[in-house]
């Protein structure tokens, strides 16, 4: 449903890339029950997001807690007050955790990567029972540190 909504324009998302002239548009991200939606802060554009989110109700029988929900401006938005109430939701800001990474952070900001080695370091603690040889610890790690980049994405 919001692929054919925003195949018609009826909501935009952000162009990623320019690959040999053409982008890639990205109005939405699913993960297992969680969506990111991505849109101008434009009443049309909300009120076709909650139209599709009712569509979704409806078809599914699955209920959908907009209470949980939050809607992030970027920049500054003047009228989201009322984007809100159209919505049902509260207001998040930048910088926030979202499953477990911070979005919006200073990208050379050391601290985002805090959380994912101290994760790192409570897992390596266990390692120090294992019967491993030196050689068996070095793969261990490298593997685990070269997947990093991958855990974070």
């Amino acid at each position: 449903m919001l692929d054919k909504v925003v195949h018609e324009g009826r909501l935009s998302g952000f162009h990623v890339g320019n690959l040999e002239g053409r982008s890639l548009v990205v109005s939405h991200l699913l993960f297992v029950d969680n969506t990111l939606n991505f849109s101008n802060a434009d009443l049309d554009q909300l009120l076709i997001l909650r139209i599709v989110l009712i569509w979704f109700e409806a078809g599914t029988g699955l209920k959908i807690n907009l209470s949980k929900s939050e809607l992030v401006p970027v920049g500054v938005v003047h009228n989201i007050e009322l984007l809100l109430s159209v919505l049902g939701c509260k207001q998040g800001s930048l910088p926030m955790n979202y499953l477990g990474l911070s979005l919006g952070a200073k990208l050379k900001d050391k601290t985002i990567w805090n959380p994912i080695l101290d994760k790192m370091e409570r897992r390596l603690v266990g390692w120090k029972c294992l019967h491993l040889s030196n050689g068996g610890r070095v793969t261990l790690i490298k593997s685990t540190l070269s997947n990093l980049p991958t855990y974070f994405l």
